[in-house]
């Protein structure tokens, strides 16, 4: 049985790698890659990619924002990796068992990721990956989803996993649907689109998981942690003056999870009775400190600007501490994985999986379950359960007028 089950998983580990081997015939397609040659793409591709999804907010009071653009990994990516040939992939259960549609769509999760209750919440439908949609403006206006698993800041973040869209790749495939809008619409209508419309930037941690804590490079010894940490979010910081230039004025800024307390950290680090390991959230708070500061600086630097920085360690330690209090009695061990805690072996099939995940903090080795996904999204809408977003929350943005 032991032995029927580590084959299974590797047949799987291995058709992850290379599931679409006509996708990238030629490397350098992947910067320029497009919604129209991901059609190509998505045809050898299972029927799961989030155009699927017909959902859409109730009929009622117009939107509070006209679009939701997204950029980022795994913790907000909705499809995009569904197109690429990349062992970070979540096209297949039981990845999505429990979202609406009861089908993997990309998410990593069991369910919902923050973005779609912060769409729902905007009065806006969920927005399409921007390589599982058409690339037709009618497609696109509403927001698209640019993220990609295993992206980081740095370009080689995540490389070993195969391909994704960078940090810098994603900003540039912005730029091109801004320009698709300007020549649909207008410049004047472009620009008042996107200045009303909200960005949502989750990125950075596969810099560290990937990078800094593998020490690829020797990275260690050349960059101390606050260095490396400064490096990061300066050049986020970058991106965010870069996108300033093109009418983005709405920008919700996501720190660094506590992945020391992931299962993965705690089955590496041989953590006892789950006990998160402090050395690496020492990093990942440093990292939120230096990020929140800069984005105070960039709410001074640039005009009618409103950017907001929201501390995903404070947010998910609150619910660790208490998760009692939240209905979570699993706070270690991953719901779906294999080794201590879930955390040597990525969740590849059904049957790694536990029953039920709403009493799990953790659905894999590394991210949430939809149900602390919920509770983070309400905390960065309107600080309910607790405040971990400066110097305002989502809706305090959208929804305050200008004086």
């Amino acid at each position: 049985m032991a032995l029927n089950l580590v084959v299974s998983l590797v047949s799987i580990l291995i058709s992850s790698i290379f599931p679409q081997p006509r996708a990238f015939q030629h490397p350098h397609d992947l910067f320029g890659l497009s919604p129209n040659s991901a059609n190509f793409i998505s045809s050898t591709s299972s029927p799961t990619s989030s155009t699927s999804i017909p959902l859409t907010p109730s009929i009622g009071a117009p939107p509070l924002a006209p679009a939701l653009f997204v950029i980022g990994d795994s913790s907000v990516d909705c499809g995009t990796n569904n197109f690429l040939s990349t062992l970070a992939r979540a096209d297949r259960l039981p990845y999505g068992r429990d979202f609406d549609t009861h089908r993997p769509t990309g998410r990593f999760c069991n369910g919902r990721i923050p973005v779609d209750y912060l769409a729902l919440r905007l009065g806006l439908p969920f927005v399409p990956s921007y390589l599982g949609q058409s690339g037709s403006v009618e497609d696109m206006i509403h927001g698209v989803n640019y993220a990609s698993a295993g992206a980081g800041v740095i370009f080689s973040s995540g490389s070993e996993l195969g391909l994704h869209i960078s940090f810098t790749q994603q900003i540039q495939q912005f730029t091109d649907t801004y320009q698709q809008f300007v020549l649909s619409m207008g410049e004047h209508g472009a620009n008042d689109l996107i200045s009303n419309s909200v960005f949502y930037i989750s990125i950075g941690i596969n810099d560290y998981i990937h990078y800094y804590l593998r020490n690829v490079s020797n990275v260690q010894n050349l960059f101390l942690p606050w260095s490396f940490n400064h490096f990061i979010a300066s050049t986020i910081k970058l991106q965010i003056k870069n996108l300033y230039t093109v009418n983005v004025r709405k920008v919700v800024v996501m720190g660094l999870a506590p992945i020391g307390c992931a299962p993965h950290y705690l089955w590496e680090y041989r953590s006892e009775n789950g006990e998160c390991i402090e050395e690496i959230n020492d990093i990942v708070r440093e990292f939120n400190f230096v990020m929140r500061y800069m984005i105070e600086e960039l709410g001074e630097e640039l005009p009618d600007s409103k950017i907001i920085f929201c501390d995903l360690l404070e947010g998910s330690m609150d619910i660790i501490k208490n998760h009692r209090r939240y209905g979570f009695n699993v706070t270690a061990d991953a719901c779906c994985g294999l080794g201590e805690y879930g955390g040597w072996i990525m969740c590849l099939s059904s049957e790694m999986a536990c029953s039920d995940a709403s009493n799990h903090i953790w659905w894999d080795q590394f991210h949430p379950t939809e149900a602390v996904n919920a509770i983070l999204a309400d905390n960065i809408w309107n600080g309910l359960h607790t405040n971990m977003c400066y110097p305002m929350n989502l809706e305090e943005m959208v929804v305050s007028k200008e004086k």
